[in-house]
């Protein structure tokens, strides 16, 4: 790809003409070394326990994007601060297709009550070689002063941006996560990183993060809620059906959301599962859920983070699925620009209103 200026890019893209098929997000070709934030894409999905084709998601919304107006309503012209968003590392893609062929063989093994070791091996080896890859990419970004932020493939994939930022932050972070599922399983299908133990790793490998607070939680294991309930303080649930209920008996999102929003520090990482929100947004994620936010009710969650005053440092989406008619890629991108431009928001880089 051949890069843009800062300066060059505010000007294609305030011209609003169609992107190139090879432009990047928002149809932009920015140098990331004139941006303020990095995305990571990340397009693995060797643990996905339903449906599969997260892996391509990264593409697909950059693809998406294009046709993605940059004016947004909340956060004024996000496009200036400078978004770049790296290609695609293929070896990763190949390293999950691998990785998910092995773990196919894990589950047969599991469903006729046997254990397949080797290929266990290459696969838990194999998600500990993408967090290391994730972790090298973020920590570069990072210690080079720019935000970096991760665009999966399944939820496992944003563990070494997290333990990057724990590795650099001077201070602690809370994590927002919103999400139908805790995502705190041991392991789950013997997978130590599966995409459905990511919070369980990162309460447990990540120093620096203080709590998590998770919204829109509606599909869970005993084991789950009991880790909820044993990290105390640190840990706080809207579950969807309780959020559900204040809704009809006439609370606001305010109201509803507030109390949780104020058990964060000052320091905030979102952590976006697409399948928090309602499966008509995206019906094609890997776990789709009944119930859960709507598409508006997420944006002003977010929202809120930016009002508080409080600075988001990092976050990821993940989940996004394969569809033909693109449907999943549009609201997946959409989402992604959304918390772009709460990030350069809550960061001074932009202005907000």
């Amino acid at each position: 790809m051949s890069y843009r200026t800062l300066k060059e890019e505010i000007e294609v893209l305030e011209l609003g003409l169609p992107p190139q098929e090879g432009d990047g997000f928002i149809g932009g070709r920015l140098d990331p070394n004139e941006a303020s934030l990095v995305l990571i894409p990340v397009p693995w999905e060797a643990t996905v326990s339903f449906g599969e084709g997260t892996a391509q998601a990264p593409d697909l919304i950059r693809t998406s994007s294009h046709q993605l107006d940059v004016e947004n309503y909340h956060y004024i012209k996000p496009y200036t601060a400078g978004i770049a968003m790296f290609e695609t590392d293929k070896s990763l893609l190949k390293l999950s297709n691998k990785a998910r062929k092995k773990a196919v063989k894990v589950i047969e093994a599991l469903e006729n009550g046997e254990t397949n070791k080797k290929a266990l091996k290459f696969v838990n080896d194999a998600s500990k070689d993408l967090n290391a890859s994730v972790y090298e990419k973020a920590f570069t970004q990072i210690n080079n002063g720019k935000f970096a932020a991760v665009v999966g493939g399944d939820h496992s994939c944003p563990l070494g941006l997290i333990k990057a930022l724990s590795d650099t932050q001077n201070e602690e972070f809370g994590i927002l996560h919103v999400d139908a599922h805790h995502d705190l399983r041991k392991a789950y299908e013997g997978f130590k990183y599966s995409h459905a133990s990511i919070f369980y790793n990162v309460m447990k490998e990540c120093d620096k993060v203080s709590n998590l607070v998770q919204f829109g939680i509606r599909d869970y294991s005993a084991e789950e809620a009991n880790r909820m309930k044993k990290y105390g303080n640190k840990g706080a649930c809207l579950y969807d059906t309780a959020m559900q209920a204040q809704l009809a008996s006439g609370k606001s999102l305010e109201e509803v959301f507030t109390p949780y929003i104020e058990q964060l520090p000052n320091n905030v990482y979102l952590s976006i599962d697409i399948d928090g929100l309602e499966p008509l947004n995206c019906p094609n994620t890997g776990t789709p859920v009944p119930g859960g936010l709507r598409y508006g009710e997420l944006e002003h969650l977010i929202f809120m983070v930016v009002k508080s005053g409080r600075k988001i440092i990092g976050f990821d989406l993940c989940e996004v699925g394969n569809s033909e008619d693109g449907w999943d890629a549009n609201v997946g991108s959409r989402v992604l620009y959304q918390l772009c431009g709460a990030l350069l928001a809550s960061q001074g880089k932009i202005e907000y209103k």
